[in-house]
């Protein structure tokens, strides 16, 4: 048995699973503005030109799901390891991972070469299932009363590598900012900040686990929470909510810069300065609005209304003429997204017993785990038919979770 962790322990495990969380989140958020440009603009020239519109838009959402459905299988493997070997074994083994995908797709753009870049991203994409890690790690050194508070970390480090990564990656990407800047600047950035997680995490973090669980190990532990999200009676309806609710919302996030490339011919810098625009806005609105109604109002009262609204904002997305409009939707999307996301959550974690928190909250993350991998399967077929096809279709998906959650809130 390993010894309980001494206050300053956890004091310095905390410090470094924010960093991690932290770098981790900007590491990902450089490299995300890079991927459509990469594919989709002729002056990157990294396909050849025979490559058809269409041909490129198919290759670019299998790239982005790659790493998705990656990461939906190691999540829970990683999770169910670290519970038998320990947090910070398989935290260095998942940063390696990060560490060595991003050192291949950098290689991979300055070769040219397609495979290299799928390789790279199911390789980075298993290392990306650590947030599991993470959340057991954040567990181990909490109690009842600093829990919420600490898991609030995880929050704050979301936030700020959201807003750093993707303006860091638009611009490292930018030869008019620094003349030798290209496609793979920002990803050997990347391989360098998980490089510096690794020390940090070798030097710093002090292992929190207390009693070794040898629990079933398996890659299809994924498939088995979505089995059981969809066939518990009392919160079938509930995951249903929180599926369409998601699978809406990452046609958004993760297709949206093929409209902004297409329709408003947008590049890499001004990818991730969009982007970032939309991280501080949601930062702005979970510090203050969110917060402030959080108090007032419960999860059910809210979620009965940020749905709709989610779902009527990113239909708003559709409306504008001029890319200088996008930006005046932004702030209403971060609204009823900032309100929808925490209190599903919540909603989810008091619909179970304390005895099944830790279950049902990874069904909980295997269900949003496959909403994030759907939409670049799908979407590009859409985009063919026409460039606001995927948004179209993320407002509905959401407006299908609000009815879900209004029937769960109804009965419950």
């Amino acid at each position: 048995m390993t010894p309980s962790p001494a206050p300053e322990d956890k004091r310095l495990s905390l410090g470094t699973i924010f960093f991690t969380v932290f770098l981790d989140l900007v590491g990902v958020g450089i490299a995300n503005p890079i991927i459509a440009p990469l594919l989709l603009r002729p002056e990157s020239h990294f396909l050849p030109e025979s490559y058809s519109e269409y041909s490129r838009t198919v290759l670019l959402g299998l790239l982005i799901a790659v790493f998705s459905i990656a990461g939906f299988f190691s999540g829970p493997l990683l999770g169910a390891l670290s519970d038998r070997y320990g947090r910070k074994r398989l935290l260095l083994f998942s940063l390696v991972l990060t560490f060595v995908g991003y050192l291949i797709f950098a290689l991979g753009i300055h070769q040219r070469n397609v495979p290299l870049l799928f390789v790279s991203r199911l390789i980075y994409g298993i290392g990306g299932g650590n947030l599991s890690i993470i959340q057991s790690a954040i567990a181990d050194v909490s109690d009842e009363t600093s829990r919420t508070k600490n898991f609030g970390l995880i929050g704050v480090a979301f936030g700020l590598g959201f807003i750093i990564g993707p303006a860091l990656g638009g611009e490292l990407a930018n030869p008019h900012f620094i003349s030798w800047f290209n496609f793979t600047t920002p990803f050997l950035a990347a391989a360098l900040l998980s490089l510096l997680n690794i020390g940090l995490v070798i030097l710093n973090f002090r292992e929190t686990l207390k009693t070794p669980i040898h629990r079933p190990v398996t890659i299809f532990t994924g498939f088995r929470n979505l089995g059981e999200a969809f066939t518990i009676p009392a919160l079938r309806i509930l995951f249903l909510g929180v599926f369409f609710y998601a699978l809406g919302f990452n046609f958004y996030t993760q297709f949206f810069q093929v409209l902004l490339i297409k329709r408003f011919d947008y590049n890499q810098t001004q990818i991730g300065r969009y982007f970032a625009y939309v991280g501080v806005w949601i930062a702005f609105m979970q510090g203050t609005v969110v917060r402030r109604v959080a108090n007032r109002y419960s999860p059910r009262q809210i979620l009965r209304i940020s749905v709709l609204g989610l779902a009527l904002a990113l239909w708003l997305f559709l409306l504008p003429t001029e890319s200088w409009q996008l930006f005046l939707v932004v702030p209403v999307m971060s609204l009823f997204q900032g309100l929808t996301s925490p209190n599903s959550t919540s909603l989810v974690s008091e619909s179970a017993s304390p005895q099944e928190q830790g279950k049902i909250l990874g069904i909980n993350q295997s269900v949003l785990s496959a909403a994030f991998a759907i939409p670049p399967l799908v979407a590009p077929y859409m985009d063919a038919i026409s460039i606001y096809l995927p948004i179209m279709m993320a407002g509905a998906m959401v407006l299908v979770g609000w009815g879900f959650f209004r029937r769960f809130i109804a009965n419950h």
